[in-house]
């Protein structure tokens, strides 16, 4: 494939993308407002996630779906739940610099596929540092992909080190990517992705949280 020809457009609505990159210019203190005002910010970003791989839009709700269930189930506190939804929400919001000829190839990445995939973590984070409201997400975003042994990614983060956010959305969002996966690759039963992720306890996943996740299916 010849890079030089991908078009790493954010959105294939032209627009829509002006739009979005206007507001990163705006005064950081207009996204200070209240709970109403962050929830349409984060409307605004699943939008351009929509727009982007509509089946990427349902795994983003699925996963914050999942993520709030094991949240409430480890008894996390209310605020933390709902910082929680809504970092599970835009943990993906990275993958709209991603061209979707590698999105649609994933797991089956070249070596510079994956890095490309790899920088969704830090280019989805970055996108809401000019956003004072969502600094306390950005943390989740960003390391949603690290492992408990400490081999993930972007920055090798291990155990407890790894925000706890981070590590439900990263359990979330394996399970749902084997049961409502992107490619169909990656079609497995519900019962092969809990075998799954009791293999990866303790290695990709803190185990308590599979624990409650597993609790919280039921």
């Amino acid at each position: 494939m010849d890079y030089g020809n991908v078009t790493y457009a954010l959105v294939s609505n032209e627009r829509q993308f002006v739009v979005y990159m206007l507001t990163l210019m705006q005064d950081p203190e207009i996204y200070a407002g209240d709970t109403e005002t962050v929830n349409g910010i984060i409307g605004n970003f699943m939008q351009l996630i929509q727009l982007k791989n509509s089946k990427l839009f349902l795994h983003s709700h699925q996963v914050a779906n999942y993520a709030v269930s094991v949240a409430a189930k480890m008894r996390l506190p209310r605020e933390e739940i709902e910082r929680i939804r809504m970092a599970a929400l835009l943990h993906d919001i990275g993958h709209i610099t991603v061209p979707n000829q590698v999105l649609s190839k994933v797991p089956y990445l070249s070596t510079r596929e994956m890095s490309v995939f790899k920088n969704h973590c830090n280019a989805g984070s970055c996108m809401l540092e000019n956003i004072p409201s969502c600094q306390e997400l950005i943390p989740y975003i960003r390391y949603h992909h690290e492992r408990f042994d400490g081999t993930g990614y972007p920055k090798r983060l291990k155990g407890v080190n790894i925000p706890l956010g981070a590590r439900i959305i990263a359990v979330a969002n394996h399970y749902d990517r084997f049961i409502n996966p992107c490619t169909q690759n990656w079609v497995k039963t519900k019962d092969e992705a809990v075998r799954e992720l009791l293999s990866l306890s303790g290695m990709a996943f803190d185990p308590e949280v599979v624990r409650a996740f597993i609790d919280a299916l039921g």
